[in-house]
């Protein structure tokens, strides 16, 4: 059976903004005169709400509440949201290619006021059948559950769809669901080659993404 659905990550690949939660991360550290280098950055790519905010409690060794580290982080990342929406070049058109002839979603590890904020405010959200939540899932990402549950809402099998990742653990997440993977590493995000091994297809440019790159996938 044909491809029959493609669902997108938000963070990195429909919006270029992991260096705004590097921001928002960098400066929750420095108001509590803590460090935080770019291996901790990567340690909660692609991780849902609660997992990244453990990684940010464990190596600030901080006595703060979970909540109080993610209403904090949010806050951060939003007001740079509203100073300047971090679209990703290509992304709109990448969307409305896919919606267009399969059924699309997105599938992010991001809170759910920071997701619904970026589809409202860009018009991505009105493309989309469904929406999964990073705070609605127990375990993230590069557990295959966000992915898995999107297919499930989409009444489509893991061998018929394709999901599109910038971050390692997201990669590992459709390779663990069963999926093709799209790997489009974010600018400034390189890719190890262990986790570029595990890709269908690497792109660069969201312009990349097209009915026939996606049915060729298949062959």
């Amino acid at each position: 059976m044909p491809i029959e659905a493609v669902v997108f990550d938000m963070e990195g690949v429909l919006m270029d903004s992991e260096p705004y939660w590097k921001v928002a991360r960098e400066g929750f550290a420095s108001a509590i005169h803590k460090p935080w280098s770019m291996d901790d950055q990567r340690a909660c790519m692609g991780r849902n709400t609660i997992e990244w905010a453990q990684v940010m409690k464990d190596r600030m060794a901080l006595d703060w509440s979970l909540d109080d580290i993610i209403n904090d982080t949010i806050g951060r990342v939003l007001a740079q949201y509203d100073e300047q929406l971090p679209l990703r070049a290509g992304a709109i058109g990448s969307v409305e290619r896919m919606a267009a002839r399969y059924k699309v979603a997105l599938a992010s590890g991001s809170p759910t006021t920071v997701i619904d904020h970026a589809m409202d405010k860009s018009g991505l959200g009105k493309l989309l059948q469904t929406r999964v939540y990073g705070d609605t899932i127990t375990n993230g990402k590069p557990a295959p559950d966000i992915y898995l549950e999107a297919l499930r809402l989409l009444d489509v099998r893991p061998e018929n769809a394709a999901g599109v990742e910038d971050s390692a653990n997201g990669i590992r997440a459709l390779h663990n669901a069963g999926m093709y993977v799209i790997a489009a590493p974010s600018e400034g995000f390189d890719l190890s080659p262990d986790v570029l091994a595990l890709a269908d297809h690497v792109i660069v440019h969201m312009d990349e993404i097209t009915v026939e790159m996606v049915d060729g996938l298949m062959k």
